[in-house]
């Protein structure tokens, strides 16, 4: 698939974990497997710049940044709480047998 990377294995994504992995091009993502389903959105959270993955994917599917708590929805990454105002930004995946693939950031 043209621009997506192998990121991730499956196995590496329990249901409600999160996992910190960076793109090529440097970019920093944040996997997640929500009820099964493996997305990926920006790792740097747009209040204050700390990784969404050191935070917790909640029951209802909202990611809770660790430091100020702000709350993005995981498949969206739309604001649910702040203090954030803008939404994380969200990364294309494909599951390739075993491999999470993660494309470019529209």
């Amino acid at each position: 698939m043209n621009g997506y990377e192998h990121l991730a294995d499956v196995s590496d994504l329990r249901d409600g974990t999160l996992l910190g992995v960076e793109r090529a091009d440097g970019d920093e993502v944040c996997l997640f497997n929500y009820r099964g389903t493996i997305g990926a959105v920006s790792n740097i959270c747009t209040h204050a710049e700390f990784l969404i993955s050191d935070g917790t994917l909640r029951n209802d599917g909202t990611l809770e940044c660790a430091w100020h708590g702000a709350q993005f929805d995981c498949r969206t990454g739309q604001v649910c709480r702040g203090p954030a105002e803008d939404p994380l930004p969200v990364y294309p995946v494909e599951i390739d047998g075993t491999r999470v693939l993660v494309g470019p950031r529209p």
